[in-house]
């Protein structure tokens, strides 16, 4: 080897060059005690100018209060140097958790079965519709044009490697997918399912109704149910009840950080008649020969353990210790708390609108019934009141016309239980005044 690359020895190859060698020892702080290196990252965070800022954005990550019980278990030894749960003999109780977790999923979407997790919510559709690809055959897709748009650009990464069309359905007036034509487009059964996700980009509650739903199944499209904002589960009817034969989404709500967009935690769920073709991993409860519950991975259609051809993904996996920190928050939170959550949500969430919508100028954008975000229409162009927000440490919300041309002139706004009266009292302030400058500049 060394011959080849040209080393004269083992020495020689890993030397390092001259120009870039230490000439003197490095200045490196002193030690510190524990406490000294705590006050030092404080310091450090207050000179963060986000730690200052009031926020209202959303648009597929939240601000949720994770119990400090999620952090006491999660971060235990046995979990972070937990690899993978590939040896059951040396993993029952990850593997444990992760079985919580599928059936926490499978309880909170309606539907039959889940997985070990996979790496966020837009990557969770992609694998979804491949699911969907595989059950009926078919080589398209049809989109609602009210799914994060992040969630729409993922699904065309993985369909132009997979040489499958991807159309749209324009959203209606009301901020819901417009279904007036659905089944004149079906007709043709050339798509593989229909995605639409509720609560939608825009806060929408966007479950299509019953006929809609037997009009899909009619031609024998699936439908797939996206829910990017996980404790809407808490309060919305489950994507298993309003039809979907496939969820998937985003369960960072559940006590996983938002952390700079990630790690993060998706799913899938599916009926039962899908069960062999989810992605991923999936774990299975049995008993040992004593008869004890025991736990190991099942249906691994992967492509480590069958023929790379017959693989349903080549390359999904769990994000293993997020789906760990969401089953503890969920087991902590447990049916009654979930619910209270997502009541606290909805609170907030109203308490904003009447708020916002009583700034002169500030008009509602879409009449539909909303969960935890909502989208206002302001005089001018969204990016231009955004930025005068952030003159006063406010982050108002995600300017839209970065994702929709159309509504420029429209703000989304999120509200958690995390949101105070005060911080929505002073958003209002700030809004008037904002909008009062501009209107005494024009």
């Amino acid at each position: 080897m060394l011959d080849v690359i040209g080393a004269e020895s083992l020495d020689a190859l890993v030397a390092v060059p001259e120009a870039v060698a230490l000439r003197g020892p490095v200045s490196v702080a002193p030690a510190l005690a524990e406490s000294e290196i705590a006050a030092a990252f404080e310091r450090f965070a207050a000179r963060t100018p986000g730690s200052t800022y009031t926020s209202f954005l959303g648009a597929g990550a939240y601000r949720h209060y994770t119990p400090p019980i999620v952090g006491a278990l999660a971060m235990r030894g046995e979990f972070l140097t937990a690899y993978t749960p590939y040896q059951a003999e040396v993993s029952q109780g990850y593997l444990q958790a992760i079985y919580e977790w599928q059936t926490y999923i499978a309880l909170l979407t309606g539907l039959d079965v889940a997985n070990a997790s996979v790496y966020d919510g837009a990557t969770a559709l992609a694998e979804g519709a491949i699911m969907a690809v595989n059950a009926t055959g078919r080589k398209a897709l049809l989109v609602s044009a009210a799914v994060h748009p992040n969630y729409r650009r993922v699904l065309r990464t993985y369909a132009e490697g997979l040489d499958l069309d991807v159309d749209e359905i324009r959203y209606a007036p009301d901020g819901t997918t417009d279904f007036a034509n659905i089944e004149a487009r079906l007709a043709d059964q050339r798509y593989a399912a229909v995605i639409v996700q509720s609560p939608n980009f825009f806060g929408a509650v966007d479950a299509p109704a019953a006929d809609v739903g037997s009009a899909m199944r009619a031609t024998g499209t699936l439908v797939i149910g996206v829910v990017a904002e996980a404790m809407s589960l808490a309060a919305l009817t489950p994507p298993g009840e309003w039809g979907a034969d496939i969820a998937v989404g985003e369960a960072q709500s559940f006590g996983v950080a938002i952390a700079y967009g990630g790690p993060h935690v998706g799913f899938i769920a599916t009926t039962a008649s899908h069960l062999r073709r989810i992605p991923g991993r999936l774990v299975g409860r049995t008993v040992d020969k004593h008869g004890n519950p025991a736990y190991t991975l099942t249906l691994q259609a992967r492509e480590q353990h069958i023929r790379r051809e017959k693989a349903t993904s080549n390359i999904c996996t769990n994000q293993a210790h997020c789906a760990l920190c969401a089953t503890i928050y969920l087991a902590a939170m447990g049916a009654t708390g979930l619910r209270d959550c997502a009541g606290h949500n909805l609170a907030r969430t109203r308490e904003l609108q009447a708020r916002v919508y009583a700034v002169p100028g500030v008009a509602a954008r879409f009449a539909a019934p909303v969960f935890n975000e909502f989208v206002v229409a302001v005089p001018g162009r969204a990016a231009d009141v955004l930025a005068r927000l952030r003159g006063s440490h406010i982050l108002g919300g995600v300017d839209l016309g970065a994702f929709y041309p159309e509504l420029a002139d429209c703000i989304l706004m999120t509200a958690t239980e995390l949101t105070t009266s005060a911080e929505i009292d002073a958003l209002g302030i700030a809004l008037a005044e904002s909008i009062e400058h501009a209107a005494t500049r024009v």
